[in-house]
């Protein structure tokens, strides 16, 4: 006997690494069309989040444990300051990218400065996601099926 979830494993075995890799798209394009690390953030975690709707919550868990969420919040935060200290540090002011490369001809300095800062923020995003969803998925209901 097949299973009756056969058909929503096997699509979303495609379609998760299509939603990641689109997420990474929407990240890295971010300064060039709409998107950016928010955007990305919450694409990515979709994809953990479909992996939990259909494989588990434990599955889920097993694959990207909240530890990770957790530790990912924070270290998105760390980053995104980084840059903003490491811009004062070089002489500018609180995320001021010019310095990374002084030539303004070029722009590369804005572009590390916004790639770095969004980068903290696509980690901060993705984990916050996925923690919330890991919160009221993983609680249990006050009432029962039954009593409904």
């Amino acid at each position: 006997m097949m299973s009756p979830h056969v058909i929503l494993r096997v699509v979303a075995k495609v379609l998760i690494p299509m939603i990641i890799v689109y997420g990474f798209y929407v990240h890295f394009h971010g300064e060039y069309s709409p998107g950016g690390g928010f955007q990305a953030g919450v694409v990515l975690a979709s994809a953990i989040i479909l992996y939990a709707l259909i494989f588990g919550l434990d599955a889920a868990r097993k694959v990207f444990p909240p530890s990770w969420a957790r530790v990912g919040m924070a270290l998105g935060g760390f980053i995104y300051a980084s840059v903003g200290f490491a811009s004062l540090i070089m002489g500018g002011q609180f995320l001021e990218y010019t310095v990374f490369h002084p030539d303004i001809s070029h722009g590369t300095g804005q572009h590390i400065g916004i790639i770095a800062v969004e980068i903290g923020v696509l980690t901060t995003v993705t984990c916050v996601m996925i923690a919330i969803f890991y919160a009221f998925a993983g609680r249990t209901p006050e009432i029962s099926d039954e009593d409904w």
